[in-house]
Parts: C-alpha cells; sequence; structure tokens
C-alpha cells in the first residue's frame, strides 16, 4: 500500500481509505482504494465536502483496526476555521461504517452544509490491476433507487447480482444526482454557538453468492469491540517468551492480524469454515499454498487453523484434468475467487490449480496435525484425498516419470508455480531463465517430507503398511537423486532448479533453506548450506535474500530476486533448527524481529534486500501487502525454532 491508503480489514471484507478518510475510485497505481467484499468493490467514492469544500486532514488516519481523523476547513492563519469534523470508521463482515461529528468553532449560531458522494463501481479486483488487461462486459444494467434514508446501487450482468446499500441516521435531507453514477447525500445541519451535530453512516454490501445479510455495525466503536473481542480471542493461552519482549510483541501482532485475515470457506460436506486469507489487498481469498504454510507455522499454537484449512483444500481438490485451470485429479487448488470475472471464466483462477507444492504442503500439514494434536479423525476422514494428492504426486506430478515434481508455464495464468511464482523469479546466477519443464529445489523438498508423512499416516492410521513401505522407499529414492541432480560441487550448495533437459539452474537461492526444513539433506550438506546462508551476500541483517546479492540477477528491490520475505526465513530458522544450527537459528530470528521492531511489531509481506550494515532501518518493498497471513504467523514460526532466546 502506498502512505496515502489505510487499510481497515475484518474477514473477507477490507476497506482502503485516504488520510482524511475519503475513497476516490481512481483506477490505476500498487493499491486501489475502495470497500471490498468477495473480490469486487463496493464503495467506489466516498467523499465529504463542507458547505461545497473538500475539508483538509488536521490529524490524518493513522494504522489501526478503527480509521479515527480530525479535519477542517481549508484556510490561512488569519482565517481560523469555522467547524472541526472529528471522522471515525471501520468495517465489518460486509460492511462499512461512519460517524462525523461536526462541532461549530464560532460563538453564534450557524448553518453548515454535509455532503457524502458515494458511488459503488462493483468493479471486479482483475480490471484494477496494472497490467493493462482489458475486460469484456456485455449485457450490464446498473441502478440507483433512492431510499427514505439513503441510497441502493445494483448491478447485473446475466446470472451475476449484487448490491450496496448506503443509510444514515438521521436521514439525508436530498440525495442528488452528480452527472455520473454517483450520488450526493447532504444535510443541512443547524448548530448552536460551539455546538455540535453528528451523523452515522452504514453502508451493507451484498455481493454475489453471499448466502447472509451482513450484520451491519452500529457504530465504529461497535466494530471495534467486535474485532477487539475477536483478536483478544485468538491470542489468548499463546506463551509469549518473557525473556524477548520484541518476539512477544510481534507475536501478539501477528495473531491479531491472523484474527481478522480469516475468510469463509466450505468443508467436505458442506460444513461453514474459517481459513486463513493470503494477504490485503490483493489476495484477501483462499490461496492453497499460503493458508498451508500460514496452519504449519501456527499449528503447535493454533491448530484450528489446520484443522479448517485442510477440509477446506480438500473440498477444492481437482478430480479431474481441467487444461484452463491447470487441474488434474488429486491436485490441490492455489487459488480461489469469487469474483465476477472468475465466474463468466474471463480469468482462471475461480478454481485455479497453478501451483506445484500447494499439493505435498497438504500432506505435509496432515501428517504434522495428526502428530501434533493426536486427532487421527481428520485423518482417516481424509484418507482419500490423501492418497489422491499421492497419486498426483507419482502420476501428473512427475515423481514417477521424471523422478521430480515438474512444472510447466500456463500461459494463460502463472509462468513459475512454485512459491517464487513471478515471471523471472526461477533463474540462473546470469538471470537467464530455464526453457521448457522445471523442476524447483523447494518442491522437491516439501515433496520429500510428504512422502515420509503420508507413510506414518498410512502405518499408524490407516493400518496399511504396504502402502507405507511404498511410500518410504520412494522418498529414499527421491533423498538419494536430489542430492546426485541438484547438488553443485563448485559451490557447495544446491541449485535452485533443474531444467527441461535436467541442467542446473544455478542462481544461489533461498530456496536451499527449504530443504533444511523439510529434512531433504544428508546432514553433511545441511549444515554447509545452513552456514553458507549466513554469510554477508544472502543475509542482509534483516534475513536471508531471496537471492545472494553479487550474481547479476540479483536486485534489492525484486519481488524475488533479492528481496527479503519473512515466511521464506521463517522456514529457514526451523530448518536451521532442525539441523542442529540454533546460533544461525537465532540470527535469523533477531534479525526478522529486529524488522518487525522496526515496523510497529507487523512483518509485511516482503521488505527489500539492502543491508543493515547500510541502512540502518529496513527499506520497504514498494507494493507489498502490508497484512499477509503467512508473515503475521512468521512470529510463531521462529517462538518454535528458537524459544525466548
Amino acid at each position: 500500500m502506498t502512505d496515502r491508503h489505510h487499510l481497515l480489514v475484518h474477514g473477507g471484507t477490507f476497506a482502503a481509505v485516504g488520510d482524511g478518510g475519503d475513497i476516490s475510485g481512481v483506477r490505476g497505481g500498487s493499491s486501489p482504494d475502495g470497500l471490498f467484499v468477495r473480490d469486487a468493490r463496493h464503495l467506489s467514492r466516498w467523499q465529504l465536502t463542507v458547505d461545497g469544500a473538500v475539508p483538509e486532514a488536521l490529524t490524518p488516519v493513522a494504522d489501526g483496526d478503527t480509521a479515527r481523523c480530525v479535519l477542517v476547513p481549508r484556510g490561512g492563519r488569519n482565517e481560523p476555521p469555522a467547524y472541526t469534523l472529528f471522522r471515525e470508521q471501520a468495517v465489518a463482515e460486509g460492511s462499512f461504517v461512519e460517524a462525523l461529528r461536526v462541532t461549530s468553532n464560532r460563538p453564534t449560531a450557524t448553518t453548515v452544509r454535509i455532503a457524502v458522494t458515494a458511488d459503488a463501481d462493483f468493479t471486479d479486483q482483475f480490471e484494477l490491476r496494472s497490467d493493462h488487461r482489458t475486460y469484456a462486459k456485455t449485457g450490464v444494467v446498473r441502478q440507483r433507487q433512492v431510499l427514505d434514508d439513503g441510497v441502493e446501487f445494483s448491478y447485473r450482468r446475466g446470472e451475476w447480482r449484487s448490491r450496496t446499500t448506503v443509510t444514515s441516521e438521521p436521514a439525508p435531507d436530498g440525495v442528488e444526482e452528480t452527472g455520473t453514477g454517483a450520488r450526493r447525500l447532504v444535510w443541512t445541519l443547524d448548530l448552536e454557538p460551539h455546538g455540535s451535530a453528528e451523523l452515522a453512516l452504514r453502508v451493507a454490501a451484498r455481493p454475489h453468492g453471499a448466502t447472509h445479510e451482513p450484520r451491519v455495525p452500529a457504530s465504529p466503536a461497535a466494530a471495534g469491540e467486535r474485532l477487539l473481542a475477536l483478536e483478544g480471542e485468538f491470542a489468548q493461552g499463546v506463551p509469549f517468551p518473557t525473556g524477548w519482549p520484541e518476539l512477544a510483541a510481534a507475536c501478539a501482532r501477528g495473531l491479531s492480524d491472523l484474527a481478522v485475515l480469516q475468510v469463509p470457506a466450505t468443508g467436505l460436506d458442506g460444513e461453514e469454515l474459517r481459513v486463513p486469507a493470503a494477504g490485503v489487498p490483493w489476495f484477501l481469498t483462499l490461496l492453497g499454498r499460503d493458508a498451508l504454510l500460514t496452519s504449519l507455522f501456527a499449528l503447535p499454537y493454533r491448530p484450528q487453523l489446520a484443522a479448517a484449512t485442510l477440509p477446506a483444500l480438500a473440498a477444492t481438490q481437482a478430480v479431474e484434468v481441467g487444461a484452463g485451470a491447470v487441474a488434474q485429479p488429486g491436485k490441490i487448488v492455489h487459488e480461489v475467487r469469487h469474483g465476477e470475472l472468475a465466474h463468466f471464466g474471463q480469468v482462471p483462477y475461480g478454481r485455479y490449480y497453478g501451483s506445484v507444492d500447494a499439493t505435498p504442503l497438504f500432506l505435509v500439514l496432515l501428517g504434522a496435525y495428526t502428530e501434533h494434536t493426536g486427532d487421527t479423525a481428520l485423518a482417516r476422514r481424509l484418507e482419500p484425498n490423501a492418497r489422491a494428492a499421492i497419486g498426483w504426486m507419482l502420476d501428473h506430478g512427475g515423481l514417477t516419470s521424471r523422478g521430480y515434481l515438474v512444472y510447466r508455464a500456463d500461459g494463460g495464468g502463472l509462468a513459475n508455480q512454485n512459491w517464487k511464482d513471478s515471471p523471472g523469479a526461477i533463474c540462473s546466477a546470469d538471470g537467464s531463465r530455464p526453457t521448457g519443464p522445471v523442476m524447483a529445489a523447494g518442491a522437491q523438498g516439501y515433496a520429500y517430507d510428504a512422502l515420509c508423512r503420508t507413510a506414518q499416516l498410512a502405518r499408524a492410521v490407516w493400518d496399511d503398511e504396504v502402502y507405507a513401505a511404498l511410500l518410504e522407499q520412494a522418498a529414499a529414492d527421491l533423498r538419494d537423486r536430489f542430492q546426485r541432480d541438484f547438488w553443485m560441487n563448485e559451490h557447495a550448495f544446491p541449485a535452485l532448479a533443474l531444467d527441461g533437459d535436467g541442467r542446473h539452474v544455478d542462481a544461489l537461492a533461498s530456496d536451499a533453506g527449504h530443504l533444511l526444513w523439510s529434512g531433504l539433506l544428508d546432514k553433511e550438506y545441511g549444515e554447509l548450506v545452513g552456514r553458507r546462508l549466513l554469510e554477508p551476500d544472502f543475509f542482509s541483517g534483516w534475513g536471508v535474500r531471496t537471492l545472494a546479492s553479487g550474481q547479476p540477477a540479483y536486485h534489492p528491490l525484486s519481488y524475488h530476486r533479492g528481496s527479503v520475505w519473512p515466511h521464506d526465513n521463517a522456514l529457514i530458522t526451523l530448518g536451521l533448527a532442525r539441523y542442529g544450527l540454533h546460533d544461525e537459528a537465532r540470527t535469523v530470528a533477531h534479525g526478522l524481529v529486529d524488522a518487525a521492531t522496526a515496523a510497529g511489531h507487523r512483518l509485511p509481506e516482503v521488505i527489500a534486500g539492502y543491508g543493515r550494515d547500510t541502512h540502518a532501518e529496513p527499506v520497504p518493498y514498494p507494493h507489498a501487502c502490508v497484512r499477509e497471513s503467512r508473515s503475521a504467523a512468521a512470529p510463531l514460526a521462529l517462538l518454535a525454532a528458537v524459544g525466548g532466546a
């Protein structure tokens, strides 16, 4: 987000407002403003004027679950403002509320005209991305209906229906047309000398496919109380480290974010669930890889995330081949979207399966959840799904035919289908990209762990010794192959990937740390890798860079070719601890916690790769999700890896 947009989030709803609480609806840029529900913008304008003029922010909106600002009419030193406006805003599921108080600064009675210009364009989020794509939308019908206490905006395209209702108390004196689709709600308020008047405005979004009417809070204060209760309940009982207050604060901040980043999902039997969304503003939805890693990080402290994520992903597991969605039987979904463009097939992400690693991570989480909780009921319930996932890895995934999990660039979707999924992320040290099928190193580690953990389930829960032995042999064979084929002797380090001809994609990358987390490397190789990741070209002081500096492909402001990702570093820290490299694990953990402390104890999605030796504060990555579930859960992984050290 830019510093002019401030996020309010609750479940599947978020609002992005400016410093003065307005929503301009301007397209373009890295982050749009508006009220968003289920991938659609349900409020695209929300602009306040006083006596026909836009006031200026005396105290702009600050970060928090409730947006508060103080506004005054524009003027000069010799013209003290006639009014002061106190604006407070919050969101709840499917709704946005505002309390506006106008206070006169005059010693005589006066009249003030307040207006709020509102509009709902129902634009799909994919239309707001800066990728220069356009989407044909024929047969669209938009309507505006004036109500006794406000206005309702509606949108229809074929069977697709959406509505946004704006109401106020007291009711507006009028609802005016503006010459555009927007409507202006106006109030004429009579103020006593130094007197005040208050307005309560409520916005209810009813997206297509919603099964419940939104429970609109009575006020921002009421919405804030809901959020505080939710956050407090979610964090209750977590053993924060007393000897490391900065880590404790990062864990508390992360748990608060996780509490509000849970979105509705449906389980195998139609049960309603709440699962971790990936992040705001662009990914407030279920992404398989993100939800699985978040649930793994939180597992020792909040196993209910895993208990919801697993059946939700099982319910969306592919059962047949679908070319446009890259679906194959047994594959776990990468991304689920609920927007208009996905509904009409104009983007492939309604259920999109372009991930090589969500399927093994599903098995890793199922095994880890069963081991941690002792609850075998979920593993029994999901046995058919787990066996189907193993079947995908062996068959369509490529383990049997190629010896490794393989992906191919998807022309209509993602070119890279591992966690580094930007177009140039998988590259050689010189920056060149591989051709043909790609075998990414990290995914092989996940596959190894998935085979091992599923073998344990087969033996201990499903009572299938033959299947367990088959999976254990497959895991051992994969480990032997990997160390033979991926290890680069000249660097004493594994390749980032193999190309379609089995050649090394030789960039030195942080993915090697994921191999420690998965346990794929022998102890000698693992220790070499772990110590190498702490050398200055990799370790920035805030964390391990995705690509070691000094290589031609390195760029500190690249999304995946030199930046520092908190969740990546959380996996590395867990891996270092697994291989007994506890000093190195503490070094990475302290760097991440210091980065969080510098940002109000919150870890963003990604930070720039500039070193701490030359930049005393972490440099933000310009397009990062401010709230992201994997980053929110990363401090919990650090706590599990190093304790309160």
